[in-house]
C-alpha cells in the first residue's frame, strides 16, 4: 500500500501546502487504481504532479464538506469528462447527494456529461473498493464527519479527516501502522473542531501505533513544528513527523 499526501494544508493559501487530499494505492501491478481521500483546493494539481493521471481516480471519499476538503472535487470531475472520463463513484457523510446536486445545478451543461453515483456513508460502515477495505470512524467536526481506516496487504493506514480528539479514533488506532491525524494549530491555541499536539497526546498517550504523521497545519503552525513533534512523540512512543505535500509513504 502506497500513499501520497496530496495537501497537507487549510483553507488559509500557505507557500508549500495546498488544502487536504490524498491517494490510497493498493497496487497498480494487482491492477488496482488510486482512490482518493478529500479534495480540497489545489488537489488536482498535486495528481499530476504526484505522477498519477487523474483519470484513473474513479473512487473518492470525502470526509465532510468543508471546501477545503472538497473544493476540486467539481475539478476532478470536469478533468475526467475532458478527457473521456465520466463516471466517478464519491462516498461521503450524510449530505454528501444534497451537497453535489446543488453544486452541479449552477454548472447545468456538465449534469448529462457524468456519471457520479453517491453512497452516503455512516460511522462503522465498511467499504470494499480497489483492493482496500475502509472503515468509517466517527469524529467530532463542525458538520458531520467521518475518519477512515483502511486496510490493503496486511497493512492499516487510520486519516482521521478534521476533528477534535475523540475515543473513536483512538480506539481504532490500536494497531495501525500509520494514523495520519489533523494537527491544525500548536498548544498555545485553544480550539474546538480541530486539534492541538497536546489534546491529542492526552487521548492517544500509550496507545501502540507504528508512526504517526501530522497534517491539516494551519499557518500558526510554523516554526512549533518541533514541539509538536515532540508532545507526541513522547505520549505515545513512536516516530512522530510533520507531513508534506507530495509525502510519499510506502507501507
Amino acid at each position: 500500500m502506497k500513499i501520497i499526501l496530496l495537501g497537507t494544508g487549510v483553507a488559509i493559501p500557505q507557500k508549500d501546502r495546498v488544502q487536504s487530499g490524498l491517494i490510497v494505492d493498493a497496487g497498480s501491478d494487482k491492477k488496482y487504481n488510486p482512490v482518493l481521500f478529500d479534495c480540497g483546493c489545489g488537489v488536482l494539481q498535486r495528481i499530476y504532479q504526484s505522477g498519477y493521471r487523474h483519470t484513473n481516480i474513479t473512487n473518492v471519499f470525502l470526509s465532510h464538506l468543508h471546501l477545503d476538503h472538497c473544493g476540486d472535487l467539481l475539478a476532478l470531475v470536469k478533468a475526467n469528462w475532458l478527457c473521456d472520463t465520466t463516471e466517478l463513484n464519491l462516498w461521503g457523510p450524510v449530505g454528501t447527494g444534497q451537497w453535489l446536486d446543488d453544486l452541479l445545478a449552477a454548472y447545468p451543461y456538465m449534469q448529462d456529461k457524468v456519471d457520479t453515483r453517491i453512497t452516503e456513508l455512516d460511522s462503522g460502515q465498511v467499504v470494499e473498493v480497489e483492493g482496500l477495505e475502509v472503515e468509517c470512524v466517527h469524529t467530532v467536526h463542525a458538520l458531520p464527519s467521518l475518519g477512515f481506516k483502511v486496510t490493503s496487504g496486511g497493512k492499516t493506514m487510520l486519516y482521521s479527516g478534521d476533528t477534535e480528539p475523540v475515543d473513536d479514533i483512538v480506539k481504532a488506532s490500536v494497531g495501525v501502522d500509520l494514523l495520519i491525524h489533523e494537527c491544525s494549530f500548536p498548544d498555545t491555541f485553544e480550539v474546538t473542531n480541530h486539534t492541538t499536539p497536546g489534546t491529542l497526546a492526552d487521548k492517544i498517550e500509550g496507545t501502540p501505533i507504528g508512526h504517526i504523521v501530522l497534517t491539516h497545519l494551519y499557518p500558526q503552525t510554523r516554526g512549533f513544528e518541533a514541539g509538536m513533534v515532540k508532545v507526541l512523540a513522547e505520549a505515545c512512543g513512536c516516530p512522530v513527523e510533520i507531513g508534506y505535500d507530495l509525502q510519499i509513504i510506502d507501507m
